[in-house]
């Protein structure tokens, strides 16, 4: 053994000791090390701000749920009357349905359309940053305004849609006067409304799949169906699942539409659970049964998520 050899042989002795006596901290001793009271304080005005009006309105429904009150009188502890009057109301039975609906037409008609625009302007070689700007452009026009707008398009004597009709021959009709097309009616237009956003992100997950994937595939005489489904949609698998996840809670509070468009209207074929939680609250003065609707919604809206992750869980990251 040369004398380097034998001055570095207690060295290598000691570390391989210390490498074998070296055992990892337990996890809670890493998260002293790594997040300890330091990370608390720091966190803490953030978890106030955030509990204050994240959770605190939560409790807050919570407890009106089991309360009778006008916000004005003191209010009266009921228990679960207001769940108990909630199910013996018809129209909450007549609101389901209606909602349902919406929410089966939204994601029937709604969900491919900005997929299929987002593919279309991720398709284009040239004026792709104009169409860009003529989806996303709906979304910039106030809520309130474009659906006044709607209004008048579906105007049964002077709106546009009628008067197109009428131009080709073909027969008027009642649009948002008619059960039949009330609720069809209403989901066009939340789908022109809110089609723009889906469509950025969509084309922003577009932008990250591999251009040399496309390249291999035209090589390979690929048609661009074949690119479409062996290419494009298994990498946009895990943000289609999210988008619609977000849609189908999205469309099961829509609000907006029914309450401007509508009213509910004809013939209560409208009426959302939104909707009729606004009626509770603003027209008969009983928040009680109002809270008790929003908890039972976001009961459900949680238990749904929580069943579509774990299905789709397996599926999304394979």
């Amino acid at each position: 053994m040369t004398e380097l050899q034998q001055r570095q042989a207690p060295t290598r002795a000691a570390g391989a000791a210390t490498r074998s006596a070296y055992h990892p901290p337990p996890p809670r001793r890493r998260f002293r090390r790594g997040f300890g009271l330091g990370g608390l304080i720091t966190l803490l005005p953030l978890l106030l701000v955030f509990g204050y009006f994240g959770w605190w309105p939560i409790g807050q429904s919570v407890m009106l749920s089991l309360q009778q009150t006008n916000l004005v009188d003191p209010p009266t502890w009921v228990g679960v009357d207001n769940f108990r009057y909630l199910f013996a109301d018809p129209l909450l039975w007549t609101t389901l349905r209606n909602t349902a609906w919406f929410v089966v037409l939204a994601l029937i008609f709604g969900f491919p359309v900005p997929v299929l625009l987002a593919l279309f302007v991720s398709e284009l070689r040239r004026l792709g940053g104009v169409f860009r700007v003529l989806v996303y452009l709906p979304v910039l026009v106030p809520p309130v305004v474009a659906l006044l707008l709607w209004k008048w398009f579906y105007d049964p004597d002077f709106g546009l849609f009628n008067q197109v009709l009428g131009a080709v021959g073909l027969g008027s009709s009642s649009w948002l006067q008619s059960t039949a097309t009330a609720m069809p009616s209403l989901v066009l237009a939340t789908t022109w409304a809110h089609a723009g956003s889906t469509v950025l992100i969509y084309l922003a997950a577009l932008s990250g799949v591999p251009s040399e994937l496309y390249e291999a595939a035209e090589i390979d005489g690929a048609s661009i169906w074949r690119r479409l489904w062996h290419v494009t949609l298994p990498h946009l698998r895990g943000v289609l699942l999210i988008m619609l996840l977000l849609q189908i809670i999205g469309t099961f509070q829509i609000f907006t539409e029914p309450f401007i468009l509508t009213d509910g209207g004809p013939e209560d074929s409208t009426v959302t659970i939104l909707l009729l939680i606004y009626r509770y609250a603003f027209l008969n003065g009983d928040y009680g049964m109002a809270a008790a609707l929003s908890v039972m919604l976001a009961i459900v809206l949680a238990t749904l998520s929580a069943v579509y992750l774990r299905l789709t869980r397996k599926w999304s990251t394979t």
